[in-house]
């Protein structure tokens, strides 16, 4: 994996080999800028006497995860036809874990507690309904998509000198992926052109029991996915069932009831239309993420998902969202695909909330104001030295604080998840919170086909350790 480098200023020089960070960090020709990414900053150079080359930053936008990849373009020309053939050389893969599902839900539950507030226990007016809602508009699920994405697009362009983006603007057909076959006037008609839901059901299930393919006896509409858990009332997640069946389903998901029977389950779900809220999460957010794009003043590319989907498939990349955006647009070849990702997990913030609720939706206990003690914050990164006692040792990790000083961190190691009982005194932050997780995945195996493919983290790098000490 590539390093980032910094001058003594700030700003972002080419990336570099690990081997190459090494020798600046013993020689004391740099220090530890950041751990995640992880960039050195040099104490001896400026960008006046730097070269650069082109380096294009891709993406591949998901309603879960998007994909990113920092990448060298190295241009040749074919003699025959003197056409340009960029050839992309990986210096950097990410993963960034949207939390759009649990704002949703956070949301969800916020307002039905606060409905059930004003509307039967103590009534006010509503004040939902004379609120327009401005051009541009999008729900904060989606809005966090963009929100989030853009933020680690600003980051890598503070640390590297960014030249071009590419963006994979894809747009799904959503009637066309429910019936392939679809055309013409047939766009305008609807699922339901000609039945109502339940003569359509009847049709759909061939008037049977989904379940236990009971016939002539009353069938009811019933849910695949429940609602409780957050089910739609769409076409795609209706079925037909005996009483019987419904009652003893209840709120069950359709995975768990048909545990012991994988045959018709398959049968279930592929008769039942595939959702498509991630597809239209993708067509809401596409245009408002290239605008986005386009405001930080960088040349645009785009590419469509069948030029991404082809440019792997002729070149034998294994399948991630990371390395689908280094296929994103004109791409004649792609090395060093067996490169190291970083995943990046959307965690949140501290909540913002003051209280905490019943299940009445009252206050049931109140939050400190403070959010710091002894200059630490509850998900900072911290190397705790701990010279003796029961937690001796030193332990790496995220800090959750209390303001006796006793801090927990919360190492990740299995057997030892948590440390409790930590002073804040043996602590030290590298790394402040910022609302993400990071971790490391190296490829398999089998997705590189390299023997010798293994992730070195920052602090396991040889000769790092104690200079990560110095520096902080």
């Amino acid at each position: 994996m590539a390093v980032f480098v910094l001058d003594r200023k700030g700003r972002p020089l080419m990336p570099c080999s690990e081997k190459r960070a090494r020798k600046l960090l013993e020689s004391g020709r740099a220090r530890v800028h950041k751990l995640f990414p992880f960039g050195i900053r040099l104490v001896d150079r400026l960008v006046e006497d730097s070269v650069f080359q082109p380096l294009r930053l891709s993406l591949d936008p998901g309603s879960k995860t998007t994909g990113l990849a920092v990448c060298r373009v190295a241009e040749t020309i074919d003699v025959t036809t003197g056409e340009i053939q960029p050839t992309m050389h990986i210096q950097f893969l990410m993963e960034l874990m949207h939390r759009g599902a649990t704002i949703k839900k956070s949301l969800g539950a916020r307002s039905a507690m606060r409905r059930r507030r004003r509307g039967k226990l103590r009534y006010r007016a509503p004040r939902f309904s004379n609120r327009p809602k401005p051009q541009g508009w999008l729900a904060p699920s989606l809005r966090h998509r963009v929100e989030t994405t853009m933020t680690q697009v600003k980051r890598l362009c503070r640390l590297a000198p960014i030249t071009h983006l590419a963006q994979e603007l894809v747009r799904f057909d959503m009637q066309k992926m429910q019936n392939p076959e679809i055309s013409g006037a047939e766009y305008q008609q609807g699922t339901l052109q000609g039945y109502e839901v339940r003569e359509y059901l009847l049709e759909k299930f061939n008037r049977t029991c989904a379940y236990c393919d009971a016939q002539n006896v009353p069938l009811q509409m019933e849910h695949i996915h429940p609602k409780a858990a957050g089910g739609t009332n769409r076409i795609s997640n209706l079925a037909l069932a005996c009483q019987a069946c419904n009652q003893k389903k209840g709120v069950q998901d359709i995975k768990d009831f048909l545990l012991k029977d994988p045959k018709r389950l398959a049968k279930v779900l592929k008769q039942a239309k595939a959702p498509l809220l991630d597809a239209a999460a993708v067509n809401t957010t596409r245009w408002t993420l290239f605008g986005a794009l386009k405001q930080t003043g960088l040349p645009v590319e785009t590419g469509t998902g069948g030029q991404t989907k082809y440019n792997r498939c002729r070149l034998s990349i294994p399948k991630t969202h990371a390395l689908d955006a280094a296929c994103v647009g004109q791409v004649q070849s792609v090395n060093n695909t067996n490169a190291p990702m970083l995943r990046v997990i959307c965690t949140g913030r501290v909540s913002r909330s003051k209280t905490r609720l019943d299940k009445y939706g009252f206050p049931r206990t109140y939050l400190t104001h403070q959010k710091t003690a002894f200059g630490f914050k509850t998900g900072d990164m911290v190397i705790a030295t701990v010279p003796k006692g029961v937690k001796k040792g030193i332990h790496k990790g995220r800090v959750a604080i209390r303001l006796t000083g006793s801090f927990n961190i919360q190492t990740g190691i299995a057997g030892a998840a948590t440390v409790q009982g930590i002073s804040y005194k043996h602590c030290r932050i590298t790394q402040r919170a910022d609302g993400y997780g990071y971790s490391h995945r190296a490829q398999t195996k089998k997705e590189c086909g390299n023997k010798e493919c293994a992730l070195h983290t920052a602090l396991s790098i040889p000769g790092l350790k104690a200079e990560v000490s110095r520096a902080i």
